[in-house]
């Protein structure tokens, strides 16, 4: 069974070859054949998305000609935008947006980041959570894919219907986004778990251009003085709207902070500010088809889903 040390090990060296395929300097063959060895050495699961990382590495190397690629690179956003603190991150030909979320639950405070990763197409190649301060403290740190759509590092990036993969036992930290998440239909959870990504983006977009985006330290206070909260909850549809009882909470923009200057940290020099992002030739194109498109899912047993994408009725 693979432990935390062997995840750090192969996250750090599925990203440098990515990052090199892309960059430089050229990958080997016998480089994607060895990451691949480590993890059948480790244990990993045959369904671990690094398996497929390494397979679309692999297909890239087959398939680029004698021309080099433009290299391109990563670029890291950070800011505030309808009313919630996120992170974007555009990694060659795809998007990845991330925010965050506080609760309390049986007199116990948890935070979990949620993040969503888009290809070229704004299709969804999966929903992670990231457990910052878990209910169970065993778990701070980990990772889980709640929902994956299946080889979406070769399969076209248009696709209309997908498989995917729903992880069994969904973390009980989804409260946060929405407290009566559990007594919902399995498939408009998984349907709400896509379509609250999408929504991020289209609010995105709409502050982007309407410039009133925020600036954010890096950071994430703790303090519940610093939290600001908003309505969240399913509709018939299994999309998100910010109505109902549910309730998560999201770090307030620095403006709206109360004597907080003296225990803000200083920004990233790494992380651009959020609203550069309009100027990213990939991120850009990525967020218009995004806000475009909505999701909905069969899901059948436990684990196993299709997802099958439909443009909004209002674009």
């Amino acid at each position: 069974m693979a432990t935390k040390e062997n995840k750090r090990q192969v996250r750090e060296l599925v990203e440098a070859l990515e990052h090199r395929i892309h960059a430089g300097p050229a990958v080997g063959p016998a480089e994607i054949q060895s990451a691949r060895d480590f993890l059948r050495r480790h244990e990993f699961s045959p369904a671990s998305d690094y398996f497929s990382r390494l397979t679309h590495l692999e297909n890239r190397l087959h398939s680029r000609g004698a021309a080099a690629e433009r290299p391109r690179i990563k670029h890291n956003y950070g800011g505030t935008a309808a009313g919630r603190r996120m992170q974007v991150q555009s990694v060659y030909d795809h998007l990845i947006l991330s925010t965050c979320y506080w609760g309390n639950f049986n007199l116990r405070q948890g935070r979990v980041k949620i993040s969503h990763r888009f290809n070229q197409e704004g299709r969804i190649d999966f929903v992670e959570l990231k457990y910052l301060n878990s209910l169970h403290s065993p778990l701070n740190g980990e990772l889980r894919k709640l929902v994956v759509v299946r080889d979406f590092a070769i399969v076209r990036k248009d696709w209309f219907e997908a498989p995917a993969q729903v992880l069994k036992v969904l973390p009980q930290e989804l409260i946060f986004l929405y407290e009566d998440i559990f007594r919902c239909p399995r498939n408009d959870i998984v349907a709400w778990l896509l379509n609250i990504g999408h929504g991020i983006v289209s609010d995105l977009l709409e502050d982007l251009k309407a410039g009133q985006v925020g600036s954010i330290p890096r950071s994430i206070p703790v303090s519940g003085s610093e939290l600001h909260t908003f309505e969240v909850a399913l509709d018939g549809n299994g999309v998100a709207s910010r109505s109902g009882g549910g309730e998560a909470v999201c770090l307030m923009p620095p403006e709206n902070r109360a004597n907080s200057s003296a225990r803000r940290p200083a920004v990233c020099s790494e992380q651009l500010q959020l609203r550069a992002l309009i100027q990213d030739e990939v991120a850009m194109p990525i967020l218009e088809k995004a806000a475009g498109l909505e999701a909905a899912v069969d899901t059948f047993g436990e684990s196993e889903a299709i997802v099958r994408y439909i443009r909004k009725s209002r674009f």
